[in-house]
């Protein structure tokens, strides 16, 4: 899952979906007038890993979408356009048999990684078995796999369920049951071929060289990165898949989302991070000044607090409940200066079994939440609230964990640089009792939101889990519904909407918000022919400078 990879142009509201086509060569591939050049993107927040086989939040997965082509991707382009599936490194969509357990599919000849090694098939194995052995954010959706459980336990030396023939370069995925979105999970970029010889260790500086229109070079961590154009990448020729404009992209990494967006706004810098919350104090300038490179982008999103079941006070659903009525959604979303809106439900606008149902707790009452701690005997229970250091998330932050303390616990806060939040709370050595989390769409189908209440995604580092939550009824649901092809997932969305009322009803966690991302963009950078994917958000293999 996207993580901040969190949350007006194209609107989202159908799912990244497997549609089968023939694919010509991408306009976007052509050469243009304006090939070349350097543009610098500003982030308030580094990506998690720059490696594929960790990386997960929006930064990190707008650089590796255009570094390690999976199997499978997206297309190119805006809105409903850019969910249509495409054979990214194979040759063509996969054929599925066994009733949905079975994958096949073909690695294109000729390939060659940015250090001009040769592809072979046994490579995108080599690229699975290593995001599960380091624990990958979302390696439940890799679980499905024949042998993916017993060799991330290490019970097993391989994944038995994949099969490559370095020869043919046919692939076979053998999964234990029916997935209706795996055509999806084949284009995560953790999916994409690596070097065999890759290190089974997280790399920082020394990345592994991937299929794609760019290179990553000179990391600094959390300090800067570059995008260089891979040379040898145009002569590939993969449909539908753009070989990219500008020769380089220089990323930085800033200390404050103000200075981020006074940048662009001067021309200093030439794009503002999507996943930054724009400063309501230069909205106006920006709206008069240049509204003709500005626009929302409505996505898929949640924000919410996890809360963590494995210990008290929070493995009490009195408690957990108490904490809903602890909070006023309005008062969060106008924390957070006019990007984000109150919501309820897990599953958010534009996902199959999202509702408009009443609220399972409608508004905030602290007299309620003070008589459900008290009926506990949890009064004055010790918590840590956990948030990152940074501008909206610390006032909002800062507001749950007063009115935590308010209703009765004993409160301590702890904010964290955002270079490190995510592997905190997700590190079992951390015991985070409760904090900020939230989700952006991978792909927009319920399971991609409801694993971060999949038991299979509680690790002892990289967890998607932060809440622990291992629900049986939850479970069992995730068996019978994730099944469903992508399709027709619209058959079984009130199915996903129950299950989404039964969550809530326990107070599996505590969903507040939903929002929206700005495309911001400097007037160097041609602002109609950038891409805003609806997956994957900036997508600066198409970006061109105006002249």
């Amino acid at each position: 899952m996207k993580r901040i990879r969190f949350m007006s142009g194209a609107v989202v509201a159908s799912a990244c979906i497997v549609i089968a086509a023939s694919f010509a060569l991408n306009a976007a591939s052509a050469p243009s007038d304006h090939d070349g050049g350097t543009v610098t993107v500003d982030m308030n927040s580094p990506p998690n890993s720059l490696d594929p086989s960790i990386g997960y939040t929006v930064q990190a997965s707008e650089a590796d979408w255009i570094v390690y082509t999976p199997l499978l991707t997206y297309a190119h382009k805006n809105g409903t356009a850019g969910t249509q599936l495409i054979p990214g490194v194979a040759t063509a969509l996969p054929v599925v048999t066994d009733g949905g357990r079975t994958y096949t599919l073909t690695l294109r000849k000729g390939l060659k990684y940015s250090n001009g090694a040769p592809v072979v098939a046994s490579d995108v194995k080599f690229a699975i078995q290593r995001a599960l052995h380091l624990n990958w954010g979302a390696g439940a959706f890799l679980q499905p796999i024949v042998g993916a459980t017993a060799y991330q336990s290490g019970k097993a030396s391989s994944v038995t369920g994949i099969t490559a023939n370095d020869t043919t370069g046919k692939i076979t995925f053998h999964l234990t049951n029916p997935v209706g979105a795996f055509a999806n999970v084949l284009a995560f970029p953790a999916t994409a071929p690596i070097p065999s010889n890759t290190p089974m260790s997280t790399q920082v500086t020394n990345l592994p060289p991937g299929v794609g229109a760019y290179v990553i070079k000179n990391v600094v961590p959390n300090v800067s990165f570059q995008l260089v154009k891979n040379p040898a990448f145009a002569a590939m020729r993969l449909p539908g898949i753009p070989v990219g404009h500008l020769d380089q992209i220089n990323v930085n990494i800033v200390s404050n989302n103000l200075s981020e967006a006074e940048a662009v706004l001067n021309n200093q810098a030439d794009a503002f991070d999507v996943a930054d919350p724009l400063p309501a104090t230069l909205l106006g300038q920006i709206q008069s000044k240049a509204s003709d490179r500005f626009a929302r982008e409505t996505v898929s999103s949640i924000s919410f607090f996890f809360l963590n079941q494995r210990y008290p006070p929070f493995n009490n659903i009195l408690a957990r409940k108490a904490a809903g009525y602890a909070v006023d959604r309005g008062a969060l979303a106008r924390l957070s200066g006019g990007v984000t809106v109150p919501n309820c439900h897990f599953l958010p606008v534009g996902i199959a079994g999202h509702t408009n149902a009443p609220c399972a707790f409608p508004s905030q009452n602290v007299a309620k939440a003070k008589a459900l701690l008290r009926q506990a005997h949890l009064v004055g229970s010790p918590i840590t609230v956990y948030g990152m250091n940074k501008s909206p998330q610390k006032e909002q932050m800062q507001y749950y964990a007063n009115q935590l303390q308010t209703v009765g616990f004993k409160v301590s806060l702890k904010l964290l640089n955002p270079a490190i939040y995510w592997s905190t709370i997700g590190n079992a050595k951390t015991k985070p009792s409760t904090g900020y989390a939230g989700q952006f769409l991978d792909f927009p189908n319920p399971s991609d939101f409801f694993i971060l209440l999949d038991a299979a995604s509680i690790h002892a580092v990289n967890s998607n889990n932060f809440g622990n939550v291992d629900n049986p009824h939850i479970q069992a649901m995730l068996k019978k519904l994730e099944v469903v092809p992508a399709t027709k997932v619209q058959t079984v969305a009130r199915q996903w909407a129950a299950l989404d009322a039964y969550q809530a009803k326990n107070a599996l966690e505590i969903t507040w918000g939903s929002g929206t991302l700005v495309k911001f963009l400097s007037n160097r950078i041609d602002f109609k022919s950038a891409v805003f994917h609806p997956c994957i958000f900036d997508d600066w293999s198409t970006w061109e400078l105006t002249s």
